[in-house]
């Protein structure tokens, strides 16, 4: 009987592809961002008769990235874990939607005087 041992192990860009990419996008977009708020803050600097200086541009530009992802980051939890929690403890929204949509068309038919499970045994029949 064989284990999980005996499967050849996946190449290290099939294993770690997703992290790769993910990693390769972030640097991406952290390096735009520190190029384009060092651009802003040199025009402003220029702007206003002042000389460009890196103690003033790293506060800045750690500000912003830290606020970028404070914002991501909250929404992502929140939004995963959040709602995994609200799953879990059964709030309304995460009842099954069929279920509740049935019971609501059951109701209805018996009002009617119709009988749900004998309408659903015939249009089982007919298919």
């Amino acid at each position: 009987m064989g284990t999980s041992n005996d499967r050849p192990r996946p190449s290290f860009g099939r294993a770690y592809g997703f992290g790769i990419i993910t990693g390769a996008l972030f640097l991406l977009s952290w390096i735009g961002q520190f190029v384009f708020q060092l651009i802003e803050v040199r025009n402003d600097a220029g702007e206003h008769g002042q000389p460009f200086q890196w103690p003033e541009f790293w506060p800045q530009f750690l500000a912003s990235t830290l606020e970028n992802w404070q914002s991501e980051f909250l929404q992502l939890m929140w939004q995963a874990a959040g709602l995994t929690f609200l799953l879990f403890w059964g709030s309304s929204q995460s009842k099954e939607s069929d279920e509740r949509l049935e019971a609501k068309v059951d109701a209805l038919l018996r009002e009617r005087g119709l009988d749900p499970e004998e309408l659903s045994r015939r249009s089982n029949e007919s298919m």
